[in-house]
């Protein structure tokens, strides 16, 4: 079976990454619909009346934080979802028969700055839930499995980047 081109692998591979994107947005259009309702029950119990336990006030107090964690949960999503996109691009082009285009350069870069991101993002949750009273035993480490992902994404950027460069020069050969 062929790698590149109509009918291959990378158009099977583009295929599913039209479906997790498609989820993924639907994911993210449900979180974002779970934030609003955090906050709207925090300013206002009533309006989910069956809802409520005799802790109503407490449940009541921690609405803007459960808020603030679907958010966080959100950026992530928004994260995955930047990277589920340019990946997307990229095998368009990988299905075209062109895989080094000049802008699948740009495009792994983009990846590799959403994967450090997601990861700093990590410790960021981390940090804070020490701040969370029913929060216990988190103990974070250290991934070197995303950090050695984040640096092979870089040097396939540049390898990408150079063979771009190479093709542009072939162009120019007579």
């Amino acid at each position: 079976m062929r790698a590149l081109g109509p009918g291959s692998v990378s158009s099977f591979l583009k295929i599913i990454l039209d479906v997790v994107f498609a989820a993924l947005w639907i994911a993210l259009a449900a979180v974002a619909l779970g934030v609003l309702a955090a906050v709207l029950f925090s300013f206002n119990p009533d309006l989910f009346p069956d809802v409520l336990s005799n802790n109503a006030a407490m449940v009541a107090r921690r609405g803007p934080l459960f808020a603030g964690m679907l958010a966080v949960f959100a950026l992530s999503l928004a994260g995955v979802l930047t990277i589920v996109h340019s990946l997307r691009r990229i095998f368009v082009t990988l299905t075209g028969g062109d895989p080094f285009h000049p802008h699948n350069v740009q495009r792994l870069r983009l990846i590799g700055l959403m994967l450090a991101a997601l990861e700093v993002g990590r410790y960021g949750v981390w940090g804070v839930s020490s701040l969370v009273p029913w929060v216990k035993d988190v103990k974070p480490d250290l991934s070197l499995t995303a950090w050695f992902s984040v640096l092979v994404v870089f040097v396939l950027a540049e390898v990408f980047r150079e063979g771009a460069r190479l093709r542009r020069e072939a162009e120019l050969t007579i």
